[in-house]
């Protein structure tokens, strides 16, 4: 792996030299820090004052050159900018030609300058990631708090780049002038914004922009969502996934694997209460019957996610085996009068889930042109599912028998998952084909370092936004270490999750609790719904069904005016810690106050609670997979399978929950099963203001 200091000494531009920041003097003087602090030399206040001193100048040199450049592009797309007035009304294809190439060529030097100042970003970021880590100290918060947020700050100009992205839109819109003017047309790129100018250096020039300054777009929001994203520093030439060998139908086998499940677990929502009472338990049972499934989970992600190491067509087979017989068994419970059935049914079907086999998929077998556009496919297909489960059960309110078998709102989703299971394994079975790595490698043979690397990383969806933008996903805490002989074993992926908790920061334990949070809240809001509707509004099962599925609908809208707009105008930290706020006054909003509780109050809190969970999700993956370490990026105890868990453990607890209180008496169960999510909701909040200035 190249260290990034080679890598920086190597990318720069060679008349730039003197421009870029001394990547080398500042871990020269880390060291000396270091050693001058073990024998007593300085305090600790004279030493933060001192490296505060120097990277002041180090980022004044950048900024004051960046400026400089930027004048000088302006400039000349000013001049060319007469240029093409001058010629306006003149027919002549050779002067158009030359002005044209005369804007690609700004735009070239333009891209220049944009790794120019992302380079030195990544340097910046790293040195005070290195200081954190030499000294234990919050080096970091403390220089960007005082640095930021000034009014002169200097450092803004290297996070937010408006000056930069000024110069790209007048140079992509003088040249979309060009070909307008001449084409009889006279609208401007702001008429048309959906209409991008087709032009290389102008792609060169808006990937360069979008990257500097994380903006996003709604099916990068949805990959952000999955875990999943474009890696940026991936061009079509290093793309490990050969079109010939990409096969359409098994990312479609994934994707409709991905739905199932997602329907399969909450198909059984509104009628869970229902089907415990009729085997003779309580209805808060269902807390324990859905959480089920999520306890299952918990252990098979983890197997999954090493299986898919050597293959994706027997985890997937084995997936679906699973889930036909826990649903088959789920069904049969009723005329077998057994509650032990009916859990080991759930039981089998979270040993079934094979979501990570799906990610894994898109990450490894995708090519990059398309592997966007298949992430954003994983999250519709989820979200879909989400939504799709619930409206199943309201129309599945028929009873009939057959051979002695009870067919009835219980049992029906249990019968309907199994045949949709079955046939889904025969589709499985003729069409999926195996990925050509898997294929060609011999049984016993480990997949290539460089593979697994890579397509962990892409699985991870580790987003290549300015502050994390080194091409070559370098980790931040353990590159660059002096090349001694522990630099190599720094660099390896974890192996148990003690290893990887150890490689844990307080941002990444920060967003890990923040993730368990909004599960548990939206836990608690769905499991309970059909309980609490039933027992306050004597809602009836197609009522629950309709709510529920109208909660799972709004996870595409919303994502969509996130993805498409809010991330475009505010920093993903501030979306995060509004959405938690939000969230917070949702749990709060749901809280029984009187002895009448209406349906307003909780259809409002609900709304509130679940569309901003879902905003919180999102951002909060986005922040995590910038924040993390890159060894957690890479082999079976990856932050993907952390977030998993995290997410899974919550269900479990809130399950739980469910059926502990339902003990106190469903009076109770509505004030004390919203207690947990309000007091962590609060911590939340708290740790998100203590680490807020380290989410970059």
């Amino acid at each position: 792996m190249v260290n990034f200091g080679k890598k920086l000494a190597a990318d720069q531009v060679e008349e730039w030299k003197g421009y870029y920041i001394n990547y080398k003097l500042m871990k020269k003087m880390l060291k000396q820090y270091v050693q001058q602090t073990q024998i007593g030399g300085k305090d600790c206040e004279q030493i933060l004052k001192e490296f505060s001193r120097i990277l002041d100048d180090q980022i004044e040199r950048i900024v004051l050159f960046m400026l400089q450049q930027q004048g000088h592009l302006a400039s000349r797309i000013e001049d060319l900018g007469a240029q093409r007035a001058a010629i306006s009304r003149q027919v002549d294809t050779s002067r158009v030609f030359e002005l044209r190439e005369a804007y690609r060529e700004v735009g070239r030097d333009l891209v220049m300058l944009l790794r120019f100042v992302d380079m030195n970003a990544t340097g910046l970021r790293k040195i005070l990631k290195k200081f954190d880590k030499r000294f234990g100290y919050k080096f970091t918060d403390y220089y960007v708090t005082t640095r930021a947020n000034h009014p002169y700050s200097q450092l803004q100009q290297v996070f937010k780049q408006v000056g930069i992205v000024a110069v790209a839109g007048a140079l992509s819109r003088n040249l979309a002038y060009l070909e307008d003017e001449h084409r009889g047309s006279f609208l401007s790129i702001y008429d048309n914004p959906s209409v991008v100018l087709k032009d290389p250096i102008i792609d060169q020039v808006n990937n360069a922009v979008q990257k500097l300054t994380h903006a996003t777009n709604f099916m990068q929001y949805l990959g952000q969502h999955a875990l999943i994203v474009q890696d940026d520093s991936q061009s079509g030439s290093e793309d490990t996934v050969k079109d010939e060998s990409y096969h359409f139908m098994s990312l479609m086998l994934n994707l409709v694997n991905t739905f199932l499940y997602m329907v399969n677990t909450y198909i059984i929502v509104p009628t869970a209460d229902d089907y415990s009472v009729s085997l003779g338990a309580a209805p808060t049972v269902c807390g324990i019957i859905i959480g089920s499934m999520a306890v299952a989970q918990v252990f098979s992600s983890v197997y999954f996610s090493a299986w898919s190491n050597k293959s994706y067509f027997r985890p997937l087979v084995f997936s679906s085996i699973m889930l036909f017989s826990g649903n088959l068994l789920y069904a049969l419970a009723y005329d077998l009068n057994s509650l032990t059935v009916l859990l080991i049914g759930r039981i089998l079907c979270g040993l079934g889930s094979a979501r990570a086999v799906n990610r894994r998929y898109i990450s490894d077998c995708v090519p990059l042109k398309t592997r966007l556009q298949a992430s954003a496919g994983f999250v519709s297909a989820s979200a879909l599912g989400m939504a799709c489960g619930p409206g199943l059960a309201g129309f599945l309110q028929t009873k009939f028998t057959i051979y002695s078998l009870t067919f009835n709102q219980s049992t029906l989703p249990g019968w309907l998952m199994s045949i949709s299971w079955l046939l889904y394994l025969v589709w499985l079975w003729f069409s999926f084909k195996e990925p050509e790595h898997f294929a060609k490698a011999a049984a016993s043979a480990p997949p290539s370092e460089s593979s697994q690397q890579e397509s962990a990383n892409l699985e991870e969806g580790l987003a290549q936004p300015l502050l994390i933008g080194s091409e070559d996903r370098l980790d931040e805490n353990s590159e660059d270490n002096d090349d001694t002989a522990s630099s190599k074993k720094s660099h390896e992926p974890a192996t148990s999750f003690v290893s990887a908790y150890k490689l844990l920061t307080p941002s990444v334990k920060v967003q890990l609790l923040i993730y368990f949070m909004l599960k548990y809240a939206m836990e608690i809001l769905l499991s309970e719904s059909s309980v609490i509707t039933t027992y306050y509004f004597n809602w009836d099962t197609s009522a629950v069904a309709i709510f529920l599925a109208i909660l799972g609908l709004t996870v595409l809208p919303v994502n969509a005016v996130v993805g498409s707009y809010v991330t475009n105008w505010f920093e993903d930290r501030q979306i995060l810690l509004a959405s938690e706020i939000m969230v917070l006054i949702g749990i709060i909003m749901s809280f029984r106050y009187t002895s009448h509780y209406s349906i307003p109050q909780y259809v409002s809190s609900a709304l509130i609670t679940f569309v901003f969970a879902e905003v919180l999700e999102g951002v909060n993956l986005s922040l995590l997979s910038r924040v993390m370490s890159s060894r957690l990026s890479r082999g079976t105890y990856n932050g993907g399978l952390l977030s998993t868990e995290a997410g899974t453990l919550a269900r479990v607890v809130a399950d739980a929950t469910i059926t502990g209180a339902g003990y106190l008496g469903t009076d109770m169960l509505l004030n004390v099963t919203l207690l947990p999510p309000l007091v962590i909701s609060i911590v939340s909040i708290v740790a998100t203001f203590c680490t807020y200035n380290t989410l970059f």
